[in-house]
């Protein structure tokens, strides 16, 4: 699906824009992405260098690259800590957590990948009560 999406890091100091036709959204079970995320599993958009650009806060960014990896790196606000958009060591794709970006990005996630790799606690969220907010016990 066409589209145009911005997106942030907490404090703002960061921000993005993604464009064109998007389609790949997927869960990533990897125990880098779980470390990376500090939950089950990372929600990322991969997209194509041509469709990302950095809209303001560039010398914000840290970065954080396994010398073992062959595609996982990281990027972070300097200034808040949130996850930001990573470019694949490949450089044939940006990764964007979907977490930071500020609207719909026009497609949903459609897979579950490194499962093997789940976190030994993990439970989907289907199988959880939900609450509209905090529960008082």
């Amino acid at each position: 699906m066409t589209n145009n999406t911005k997106g942030s890091c907490l404090c703002e100091e960061v921000a993005y824009e993604i464009t064109g036709n998007l389609s790949i959204f997927q869960y990533c079970h990897c125990s880098r992405c779980r470390k990376f995320t500090g939950s089950a599993y990372a929600s990322n958009l991969l997209v194509s260098p041509n469709q990302f650009k950095w809209l303001q806060g560039e010398s914000s960014i840290g970065t954080y690259s396994p010398k073992e990896t062959k595609h996982f790196t990281t990027a972070f606000c300097k200034v808040c800590g949130s996850s930001l958009p990573w470019h694949a060591k490949s450089g044939k794709s940006v990764v964007i957590p979907a977490g930071t970006l500020n609207g719909h990005p026009g497609i949903e996630p459609f897979q579950n990948i490194f499962c093997a790799s789940k976190a030994l606690w993990y439970k989907a969220s289907s199988e959880l009560p939900e609450h509209n907010e905090l529960p008082v016990k």
